[in-house]
């Protein structure tokens, strides 16, 4: 599983015109499922994610979680993650998990926030997305469950 996560003063999404999703001072996490992605996966990475250390303290030190500063999550499902470019021009996309089990551990990945107690929001699985947001900082961090980078 990769995220990228951003550190956000707000963030929205919209289908046909239409916002699906928005939240306030929190993260906007852009996630990608791999074929090899699991359960496993979507428990490090949800732990990992709220527990980034990416919101100032008042001595302005990143020392501040999700959980520290009570914010909130917009999750977008993104394929495109997994995009591989080293041959071509074209990115190939084979790695990403096919739409059945990347739609069913996305839901699970923001069912097991929303039970641990997270404002979750999300875009919608599938469709061509405006994502709008305020990059706080700015402020941008990648993640691999697999520790690829």
């Amino acid at each position: 599983m990769r995220c990228v996560v951003q550190r956000v003063k707000r963030a929205s999404v919209t289908v046909a015109g239409q916002t699906v999703g928005e939240i306030n001072k929190g993260l906007l996490v852009l996630v990608g499922i791999g074929q090899d992605d699991g359960e496993t996966d979507i428990k490090w990475m949800a732990d990992k994610i709220v527990g980034l250390r990416i919101f100032e303290d008042e001595e302005g030190k990143f020392n501040l979680s999700l959980v520290d500063v009570q914010g909130q999550l917009l999750l977008v499902s993104q394929f495109t993650l997994f995009g591989d470019c080293r041959k071509g021009k074209r990115p190939s996309f084979s790695d990403a998990a096919p739409p059945i089990l990347a739609k069913e551990l996305f839901g699970n990945l923001v069912e097991y926030l929303r039970i641990n107690g997270f404002k979750v929001e999300t875009g919608e699985f599938q469709a061509n997305m405006d994502v709008e947001l305020i990059n706080q900082g700015p402020v941008t961090i990648m993640i691999d469950s697999m520790k690829k980078f």
